[in-house]
């Protein structure tokens, strides 16, 4: 050749081409100053080896080596320059048919332009632009901060009787017999820093902890060593918290919590938080479907929702006074969202941009209608991932020029890039058989083990809510006596009791207490012993347990024997509530726990006191 070489990279393409400018100008956003790029109109003259055929046909990349490639090898060949993006050019060139499979796209491609770029226009928008996501990263570290917070606040008012030594299900018990069954595995199995030291101290330590770490961050704080830190704190509250933890947003603030560590040292990282928004919203209609329920297949599921729910609130009580068409609507809109949009989460840009608000409007109604702790705003900050800076840029420009200088790159250290991209095949690997469990019930014993070794961190997550609809609500409502005749109930803070009471507007708080009583509603209490422990302290008058309360029958001492009894409960109609004031109704259904003491020889050493039945005439 005798022409003299570039002294970089040199990519001669198409320049009256409205799609190959198109793409060469994001190029150059991805290749910056380290590539040249010249149609070949100017430059072609310069290559007399290459045909004006083939610089029409294809693009062409000359390197200062002398080498030269077309078409998609030449694109896998620049894509290389790209650090985290060499994995193209590897595949193109070992793997079998990938290279005729992207030849020939490419060939189609070129050969229809035209279409190929207003379909790019649709799918991504014209003029291309390198996808940046630091106004979403920098509003989803401080939106997880109050998450956090709202998480360590929230449980921290009730550890103490939920788990604390006087509470229904001391976490130093828990650890005990944990210890005992696990051994030195314990620490793995069973992972909480209360390893350390079972006090409530230490309980109350992690929890404050957890509070004043959880503002720093929503204040600002970008400092990674906090977010490791967080997620450690609410993992060791989650594993001691037994079943008064175990609800699926706790899973999913780890598994948020845990990206969130590596948020900003990958794009991949970007991509895994949405992989886990698709996990969540798309299982969450698969289940529905996979359980069979006929409440769900017949589009009736919603207005049993609104009544049967753990806490609904007073717009819930509305919604199920509407009419049967517009129940059946709404049941097709929450199948369109959870099963069609899903997948628009993973389309080009401006596709999956307009997946946020039929997914934001679903979680506003969610909210409206039922008390689910901080699981929507969880959801919001996930959908935050769908956007990039340019549409922050559109909505406020003066507000994103702040979060601007927090660009999320490819890290130039090799180690932090293989890191990230263990985490990310990691996490593909781990979900993605767990979804072929979901789907299929097929189970590989290797990926199983890693499944089960990885379980207690919850780190990555199956999900699936509301799969099957309770068509009654159980209540049980637990009364005190001194004399076996005359019995007085306690009043939980928020779920249903007085007749006359309005639902409760608490979320994003849990009141931990009032949803496991829904789910021992649902059972017995020789499934759910845990339910004689709390009736034990009260008993006993532990103050810790009572605070999680509204009322206390019993303000002087404790009585001498509780019982528990079930009602049904059931929404008011319009004019019934008009004329009685009530938003419930109610009847007796039978006895859910016969009526207990505690045994004469336990009386005056109420913390290690048992509760047993007796039998009251």
């Amino acid at each position: 050749m005798s022409q003299p070489l570039p002294d970089r990279p040199l990519v001669i393409f198409d320049g009256k081409c409205s799609f190959c400018r198109a793409w060469i100008g994001y190029w150059q956003h991805l290749t910056g100053d380290r590539v040249v790029y010249a149609p070949y109109q100017e430059v072609g003259d310069r290559f007399p080896d290459i045909r004006q055929q083939e610089f029409a046909a294809a693009v062409q990349l000359v390197l200062p080596d002398g080498k030269m490639w077309s078409g998609a090898h030449a694109v896998f060949h620049l894509l290389a320059l790209v650090p985290g993006k060499g994995g193209w050019l590897w595949a193109y060139e070992r793997v079998p048919g990938v290279a005729p499979v992207a030849d020939g796209a490419y060939q189609l491609i070129a050969k229809h332009r035209s279409l190929a770029y207003q379909v790019t226009k649709y799918l991504w928008g014209i003029p291309l632009e390198l996808e940046r996501f630091s106004c979403a990263s920098w509003l989803s570290l401080r939106l997880l901060g109050l998450i956090y917070l709202i998480a360590f606040l929230s449980f921290g008012v009730q550890a103490s009787g939920l788990i604390g030594y006087h509470g229904i299900l001391p976490a130093a018990s828990f650890l005990r017999a944990a210890g005992e069954y696990f051994g030195t595995a314990r620490f793995w199995n069973v992972p909480t820093l209360l390893w350390l030291n079972t006090s409530d101290a230490t309980l109350r330590s992690i929890w404050l902890a957890g509070v004043v770490l959880s503002a720093l961050q929503l204040a600002g704080a970008d400092w990674r060593w906090v977010r490791v830190t967080l997620f450690i704190l609410y993992l060791s509250l989650v594993t001691a918290g037994q079943q008064f933890m175990g609800y699926q947003w706790d899973a999913l603030l780890l598994e948020a919590g845990f990206l969130a560590i590596f948020l900003g040292l990958s794009p991949l990282i970007i991509k895994l938080f949405r992989w886990l928004l698709f996990r969540l919203m798309f299982l969450s209609g698969a289940v529905k479907l996979l359980s069979h329920d006929p409440s769900w297949h017949s589009f009736t599921a919603l207005p049993v929702h609104y009544e049967t729910q753990p806490l609904p609130t007073p717009v819930a009580w509305c919604f199920y006074q509407l009419p049967a068409w517009f129940q059946r609507v709404s049941v097709g809109f929450v199948f369109f969202v959870e099963l069609f949009i899903p997948f628009l989460i993973l389309a080009p840009r401006r596709i999956r941009m307009s997946a946020a608000l039929p997914i934001l409007s679903l979680q506003a109604l969610i909210a409206l209608t039922g008390n689910y702790a901080f699981f929507n705003l969880l959801t919001v900050m996930l959908c935050l991932f769908l956007l990039d800076d340019s549409f922050f840029r559109r909505l406020s420009p003066n507000m994103a020029k702040p979060m601007l200088h927090e660009q999320v790159r490819s890290p130039t250290r090799p180690f932090v890039r293989v890191l990230c991209g263990v985490v990310y095949a990691g996490v593909l690997f781990v979900s993605g058989f767990e979804m072929v469990g979901t789907f299929s019930g097929v189970h590989w014993g290797p990926a199983d083990k890693v499944i089960s070794a990885i379980a207690p961190f919850d780190v990555v997550n199956t999900y699936g809510l509301f799969a099957v609809m309770t068509t009654t609500r159980p209540e049980i409502v637990v009364e005190g006596s001194d004399d076996g005749i005359t019995w007085l109930p306690y009043e939980f803070k928020y779920k249903p009791g007085d007749l006359a009471r309005r639902p409760p507007w608490v979320a994003p708080h849990q009141p931990r207490l009032d949803w496991q009583m829904w789910f021992a509603a649902l059972g017995d209490y020789r499934s759910d012993p845990w339910i004689l422990h709390f009736m034990e302290r009260l008993l006993e008058g532990s103050p810790e347990v009572l605070g999680l309360l509204r009322s206390n029958p019993f303000p002087t001492a404790p009585p001498h024997y509780l019982r528990a009894v079930v009602y049904q409960y059931r929404f008011t109609d319009p004019a019934e509530r008009k004329k009685t004031g009530h938003w419930w109704r109610r009847e007796v259904k039978g006895e859910y726990v016969p009526a207990i003491g505690l045994t004469p020889s336990k009386i005056g050493n109420r913390p290690e006191s048992q509760a047993r039945p007796n039998s009251i005439g």
